[in-house]
């Protein structure tokens, strides 16, 4: 799942090839093998792509941090709605939801 979010936020940064590898074997749930074959090429040089292609994506992740953020912010919006969403809301949890909604402008 990793994977795919880093993927979905910096896929552009990959080659064509190093994308359609990821997607074959990620989203597709192929086999290295079954990529080899549909390729041509070896299921060892499939690997070395997705491989090599993964670190790509973590190497980004490590520069910009947005799957981090990303991660981060969903947490925060949740229990917001948490929060939002019970009929009556006591002094502590507005201040925890005004606390929120400040860390996410920021």
């Amino acid at each position: 799942m990793r994977i795919n979010l880093l993927y979905d936020f910096y896929g552009n940064l990959l080659t064509k090839k190093q994308r359609e590898c990821l997607e074959l074997y990620y989203q597709d749930d192929l086999s290295l093998a079954e990529i080899a074959d549909h390729d041509g090429i070896s299921r060892q040089g499939v690997h070395d792509l997705v491989k090599r292609a993964v670190r790509t994506l973590e190497k980004a992740e490590k520069r910009l941090g947005l799957v981090a953020r990303f991660t981060t912010q969903e947490k925060d919006l949740k229990r917001l709605q948490a929060i939002l969403s019970q009929n009556k809301i006591s002094d502590s949890n507005r201040q925890e939801a005004l606390a929120i909604v400040e860390k996410l402008l920021e």
